[in-house]
C-alpha cells in the first residue's frame, strides 16, 4: 500500500527559530507522522534572523528561479534547505530578499507589525504550493501552522483546486493562541490583492476586515479540517474552531498529539468532504 503524503506547512519551525508551541509542533509532528510509516515534507519562511551557517542552508538552485507574482509585482522565489540529522527531517525554506531579508520576522524592533505580512503570506503559501509541483510530489494532506500558513486552504480549494497536482489534497489547519504579527490587521486592500490572484467574492467578502479572526475563520472555512493546536485559545477563535462544519480535533496533550493527529490525517483522508 502507498505511504500517505502529508505536507507541513509552519511559520516556524524549532531550531531553526526559538522555540514556541508552533515551532515545537512543527519539529516534531513531522518526525512522528514520519515514524507512523507516512511520507512528509516540511516547509516554512527563511526569515532573517534565521542563521544560515549554523544550520547549513544552501539553496537549491534547480528550484529556484520562479518569479510569484503578488498584487502586480514580481518577486523572486529563492528555495532553500537544511536537515534536522536528529530527526531525519529534511525541511524546505522559502525565500526572498524583499519578503524575508529582515532583522526581525513578523514584526519590527519596535514591535509593530510588518505592513506587508498580508502579501508575505500569499509569496509563502504559493512558493510552497509551486515548489512541491517542481518536486512532483502530491500531497494527500496539507497541515497548516501559524498565520503565515493560513492563506495555504483558500488557494487550495479556490485557485489550484483544478490543477491534477492537488485535485484530491485535503486541508487541515491547527489554531494557536499565538497573535505575534498579527497584533493588528492586515492591509486594507488585502481583499483586492486576493482579487488580483483570482479569488472570487465568496473569498474576498469574507477578508473585507482583514483581522486574525477574519483571516482564521476563512482559513477554517475552506479547510477539510482544523486541530484546536493550544489547550486555551482566544475566545473568538475558540467560536471560530466551535463552529466549523469540517472535521474536528480537540486539543491533544503533546503525549497523546503525534498519534492522535495521524488517525486525524487518516479521517480526513477518508472522510473529509472536499469543498469545491
Amino acid at each position: 500500500m502507498e505511504k500517505k503524503r502529508i505536507l507541513f506547512v509552519s511559520q516556524e519551525i524549532y531550531p531553526f527559530l526559538a522555540k514556541t508551541e508552533i515551532s515545537h509542533n512543527a519539529r516534531k509532528l513531522p518526525q512522528g507522522t514520519q515514524e507512523n510509516g507516512k511520507e512528509i515534507r516540511v516547509f516554512t519562511p527563511r526569515f532573517g534572523t534565521i542563521n544560515e551557517r549554523r544550520h547549513q542552508l544552501h539553496e537549491v538552485i534547480r528550484l529556484s528561479g520562479m518569479n510569484i507574482i503578488i498584487d502586480d509585482k514580481d518577486h523572486p522565489l529563492i528555495i532553500k534547505v537544511a536537515s534536522i540529522p536528529a530527526a531525519r527531517l529534511q525541511v524546505y525554506f522559502i525565500d526572498n530578499d524583499e519578503f524575508f531579508k529582515r532583522k526581525t520576522n513578523v514584526a519590527d524592533d519596535k514591535g509593530a507589525d510588518f505592513s506587508d505580512n498580508d502579501e508575505r503570506s500569499m509569496f509563502f503559501c504559493r512558493g510552497v504550493l509551486e515548489t512541491v509541483k517542481k518536486l512532483g510530489w502530491k500531497p494527500d494532506v496539507i497541515h497548516c501552522h501559524g498565520w503565515m500558513a493560513s492563506l495555504m486552504p483558500l488557494y487550495i480549494k479556490k485557485i489550484y483546486n483544478k490543477d491534477p497536482h492537488f485535485a484530491d489534497t485535503k486541508v487541515i489547519y491547527s489554531i494557536y493562541d499565538h497573535k505575534e504579527g498579527f497584533e493588528s490587521s492586515w492591509d486594507e486592500r488585502f481583499h483586492e490583492k486576493l482579487k488580483f490572484d483570482g479569488f472570487d467574492e465568496e473569498v474576498t467578502n469574507l477578508v473585507k476586515n482583514p483581522s486574525i479572526d477574519a483571516i482564521t475563520k476563512a482559513a477554517v472555512t475552506f479547510s477539510d479540517g482544523v486541530v484546536q493546536g493550544s489547550e486555551v485559545i482566544q475566545p473568538e477563535l475558540q467560536q471560530v474552531f466551535d463552529e466549523a462544519s469540517c472535521l474536528k480535533l480537540n486539543y491533544l496533550p503533546e503525549e497523546h498529539l503525534t498519534k492522535g493527529l495521524s488517525e486525524f490525517f487518516d479521517k480526513v483522508i477518508e472522510e473529509g468532504i472536499l469543498i469545491q
